[in-house]
């Protein structure tokens, strides 16, 4: 059986390195060889050595280096993760003699002045993988071969009491829950988010607006914009929770107001956990929410996506229609089994090759 090895040296907990300790899971459930290498002491090595996987560690890049150098003959396959790891693994293509995979996760446009030096990485990958047609655009144009694989969830049962304490914590009690799970990053464009909010409020005030996620550098700008506009007790930043799953249950209305998104895999967690969305047109989005799955707001219109949210607390059966559409097809297309049986395909082809 093949040995794959999976390299995500990220920092923190994001929709990659899940989506890193899924396949490595189900790989190994499979009865392939799996090592995971990931950067020591960071989310991911932790929460796959807690899984039961093979986990080795680095620091960073060098760390990356140096271990390839050492065990260029161990592996079958090596499935990269991330582009800073990319640079590293590409590098070493004529040491390495072994299939490169790479999964790029971003819709970023590929700045001219980077375009020679990004195609030439991305030619030395022997399968090329994007998780939406979004994020598949930039290879693609550069004459890439591109095969799409879009992430997976997994359903995880609820904790009946965290979501109890939570609530009271909140003070949730006879109010309509609109949140969000995205971090404080330009990208994600929090301050829309924010004004969206004040204009909701503006129609209605039986609502409160859960904000999770990790910090970043649009955080202080947000709190200040928050306080502007009085929202204080309306728009409330949780942080990040290691529960996020049972958060989504509280849900009634999940709200994205990003400027790129490859994905938007938490979209996928919302219509798992039966939350409806109102999410902007911004990189893979629309494929997500594409035949009735969601409502579409332009990027950076926030009275759209207050008018958005208003229209689905209002209108009930139109809410449940779409939340059930939304729930059938990620259960069906983003099956865990579905997408690691489309990697395993392209490691198949990579040997083969």
């Amino acid at each position: 059986m093949q040995h794959i090895l999976m390299v995500n040296l990220e920092r923190g907990w994001r929709g990659g390195e899940r989506q890193t300790l899924l396949t490595a899971s189900e790989l190994q459930q499979r009865g392939y060889r799996v090592t995971v290498l990931a950067r020591t002491g960071e989310a991911l090595f932790k929460r796959a050595t807690q899984a039961g996987l093979r986990v080795k560690g680095v620091g960073g890049n060098a760390g990356l280096f140096w271990f390839l150098l050492r065990h260029r003959k161990a592996f079958d396959v090596v499935h990269v993760q991330t582009a800073g790891a990319l640079t590293v693994v590409s590098a070493m293509k004529s040491w390495l003699q072994t299939p490169i995979v790479y999964t790029r996760r971003t819709s970023f446009e590929v700045k001219p002045a980077k375009a020679a030096r990004t195609l030439a990485k991305w030619e030395r990958v022997d399968q090329f993988v994007a998780i939406s047609q979004a994020a598949a655009q930039a290879p693609r144009a550069m004459g890439i071969e591109v095969a799409v694989i879009p992430s997976a969830v997994e359903f995880v049962p609820p904790d009946p009491d965290q979501i109890i304490a939570f609530s009271e914590e909140q003070d949730l009690a006879g109010k309509f829950v609109l949140a969000t799970c995205a971090a404080f990053t330009p990208e994600k464009d929090p301050l829309t988010c924010v004004r969206a909010v004040h204009a909701l409020w503006q129609k209605r005030q039986d609502f409160v607006f859960l904000h999770f996620g990790a910090g970043g550098s649009e955080l202080a700008a947000a709190q200040q914009l928050i306080q502007e506009l009085g929202l204080e007790q309306v728009y409330k930043i949780v942080g990040f929770r290691r529960d996020i799953e049972n958060m989504y249950r509280l849900m009634h209305v999940f709200v994205l107001s990003s400027k790129q998104e490859a994905l938007g895999s938490s979209i996928l967690d919302a219509f798992l956990y039966e939350a409806a969305v109102v999410a902007t047109r911004a990189g893979g989005i629309p494929e997500v929410l594409d035949e009735g799955r969601g409502l579409l707001c332009d990027v950076g219109d926030a009275e759209a996506i207050a008018t958005a949210c208003h229209q689905l607390l209002e209108d009930e059966s139109l809410c449940r229609d779409m939340v059930a559409k939304a729930e059938a097809w990620v259960v069906e297309e983003h099956a865990i089994p579905l997408m690691v049986d489309r990697y395993c395909d392209l490691y198949n082809h990579g040997r083969q090759s």
